[in-house]
């Protein structure tokens, strides 16, 4: 059997709840404005297509294979849960560390600035928008998702819906004039720009892992986890396809290839001015929906590690009337505000980007090393084509850390030396406990 589960939250978290939490988390600010860069790299409709495609597929077998983990072991922590199992503690507290130091700290920082920046064209005579809103916004979600989780799945799921709405409303309308789409541009297959394009139609579906964090309060998680998973990646391939068949579709390739904004660009072609407006207000809804469920879900992992006596203790606790890790969500919050204040996050997600898809790797591996170390723990969800689709999406992960030490070797450096840093906190713990008679 697998090992007992600590005191765990309570199970409040249907199969809506669960699946809005994968889409609005994954549809961020990155399908309106990541297409035209991938246009400018490649060049050709058709290998447009083939990487969304691609990329769609090997995200896919990546959510396969956490919803096997997620079935298994359904304790709300994610990849740190999977991590310790496979490869012990300090594996899994330098995960923890690194995804409240950096990575999803950041990550909410970066989403909320962004969130500011179009509600800066929306309100372009107030003093000091972009700069304000952003810790406004984590304020107000952390509020949110402090008293209850189920309120935070409600804005969550709200905001998914307004989202999709927004983004179906943008590619109807594209799709409703006469084509320019062109499939004869010459097919163009060079490693680098072909590298570039995948990298940017990955980091455009991420997100989708996050479900993984509250696998301890999703209800019925043996299926719910699986089905959230499969409903949302599937979910988000279409819309992005769909989203790159507008572009294509309202503007010849050489216009996408050079547009800045091609969100606003084609809502401007079919709305006119109108058009900018309400792609405006759909990323701001797109990146609060993005924000929220990263609030949402992200203190699970802190609260997991306090648990296991691998962190703060008090975020551990759960609130008596609320029964949410109420001080995990309040100190990401501040931390989030500093970072988003500060403008910090930038440089720090450039720094380990790369240890977030070691992290991926790492957890897709999981799925192998468990089924090997542990065939008797129940599995009431198996992935689909194991063992080559855990290695496949596992073999891009480790290519696109390799690339970027290669690329980047002094941003690696640092984002290394963020990692390790954890290590002297681990030994901090470890000290902490008990020794043995």
């Amino acid at each position: 059997m697998p090992p007992p589960l600590a005191a765990e939250l309570p199970r409040r978290l249907g199969l809506l709840d669960a699946t809005a939490i994968v889409i609005g988390t994954m549809i961020g600010g990155g399908i309106f404005v990541v297409p035209a860069q991938i246009a400018r790299d490649l060049g050709s409709a058709p290998m447009i297509f083939a990487v969304w495609i691609v990329a769609g597929i090997i995200t896919f077998f990546g959510a396969l294979g956490y919803a096997e983990l997620g079935a298994m072991l359904p304790r709300s922590g994610g990849q740190y849960v999977y991590i310790r199992e496979a490869y012990g503690d300090v594996a899994a507290f330098l995960t923890g560390w690194s995804f409240f130091l950096v990575i999803q700290s950041g990550s909410i920082a970066a989403v909320s600035t962004v969130f500011a920046l179009y509600l800066s064209y929306l309100f372009p005579g107030v003093p000091a928008i972009v700069r304000v809103a952003p810790p406004l916004l984590i304020a107000l979600l952390t509020a949110i998702n402090y008293v209850g989780v189920k309120l935070g799945a409600r804005v969550q799921v709200l905001l998914t819906a307004l989202k999709i709405t927004g983004l179906a409303i943008l590619i109807a309308s594209a799709l409703s004039v006469p084509s320019q789409l062109d499939l004869s541009a010459p097919v163009r297959i060079q490693s680098a720009p072909l590298g570039l394009a995948m990298l940017g139609a990955f980091l455009a579906y991420d997100g989708w892992h996050v479900i993984a964090f509250v696998a301890g309060e999703v209800a019925n998680p043996k299926r719910n986890i699986p089905v959230a998973l499969a409903l949302g990646v599937a979910a988000v391939a279409g819309l992005y396809l769909l989203a790159n068949l507008a572009y294509l579709h309202i503007l010849p390739l050489d216009r996408v290839a050079a547009s800045q904004r091609i969100a606003a660009d084609s809502a401007v072609a079919t709305m006119g001015a109108w058009g900018a407006v309400f792609v405006s207000a759909t990323i701001m809804l797109s990146t609060a929906g993005a924000a929220n469920g990263a609030i949402l879900t992200s203190p699970r992992i802190y609260f997991a590690q306090a648990r296991d006596g691998l962190f703060f203790e008090r975020f551990g606790e759960i609130h008596p009337r609320y029964m949410t890790p109420s001080f995990s969500i309040l100190v990401q919050g501040v931390w989030a505000s500093i970072l988003a204040l500060s403008g910090s996050y930038e440089a720090l997600i450039s720094y380990v980007l790369f240890i977030a898809w070691l992290i991926h790797a790492a957890a897709m591996i999981a799925v192998i090393v468990l089924r090997r170390s542990h065939p008797e723990w129940p599995r009431p969800y198996k992935m689909w084509g194991y063992p080559v689709a855990p290695l496949l999406f596992a073999a891009f992960s480790v290519w696109f850390v390799g690339n970027t030490l290669i690329e980047r070797p002094v941003s690696s450096l640092f984002g290394t030396l963020i990692f390790l840093s954890g290590i002297p906190m681990y030994l901090r713990w470890r000290k902490r406990e008990p020794t043995a008679n």
